[in-house]
């Protein structure tokens, strides 16, 4: 992977359409293309195998700090809804961007409008953080829907969207329509693999780290 890296620290709130559309694979890619720092604000459920555990089996740079998230939840489930199970109330006070000098990737826990509370949701918690927006969006019934609704939700507080990355199988024609409707730019594709490695994350690595260095120029 080439040495060049955007000139000035990036900071992306990696976020989804929905849950299970690639987001923890597409941070992977980014962390390891910008040899950025990780953080995973929220995780509800797996402890022992977190989305930071599988971002950090598949990062081969040694720049990458992993912060601990604010919150550890045992439920899988919706972040309240593990939270109140554990009676406990998630709080915005207590999600504070870790203190680094270096890129950061930051994962959030489902979609845009997944509630934290019983009256915050990621999306409030993206507003707190002031981040730019990677929307991941994956190909299957309704995703044009989903992928534009988060869109729209995420301008409607005013918040700056990077791009999309689009994961899985390719539909053209869905595709085509979400970037025109949208005007925003699309990331390299992210395919449906087999199965992913830390090869797999740094041949996809390589091809983001161009696309970001362009997108700060």
């Amino acid at each position: 992977m080439q040495s060049a890296l955007p000139a000035h620290p990036k900071r992306y709130f990696v976020t989804g359409i929905g849950t299970d559309v690639g987001k923890t694979i597409a941070s992977a890619v980014l962390t390891e293309a910008l040899q950025a720092d990780y953080w995973k604000p929220v995780q509800a459920g797996n402890l022992e195998d977190s989305d930071t555990h599988t971002v950090k089996s598949l990062i081969t740079n040694t720049r990458t700090v992993f912060h601990p998230e604010a919150y550890r939840l045992k439920m899988p489930a919706s972040p309240h809804t593990a939270a109140a199970a554990e009676g406990i109330r998630l709080s915005l006070e207590n999600m504070h961007l870790p203190s680094t000098t270096n890129h950061l990737i930051v994962e959030g826990a489902g979609g845009v409008m997944v509630p934290l509370n019983d009256k915050e949701l990621v999306l409030d918690l993206i507003q707190k953080l002031q981040l730019e927006v990677i929307l991941v969006s994956r190909n299957y019934l309704g995703s044009i829907n989903h992928t534009l609704m988060a869109v729209e939700v995420l301008r409607s507080r005013n918040l700056s969207i990077a791009g999309i990355i689009f994961n899985g199988e390719p539909n053209a024609s869905s595709e085509e329509f979400i970037l025109n409707y949208t005007q925003l730019p699309a990331f390299p594709r992210l395919r449906q693999e087999k199965s992913v490695d830390k090869n797999t994350v740094l041949r996809y690595a390589s091809t983001f780290q161009e696309n970001l260095i362009s997108h700060e120029q």
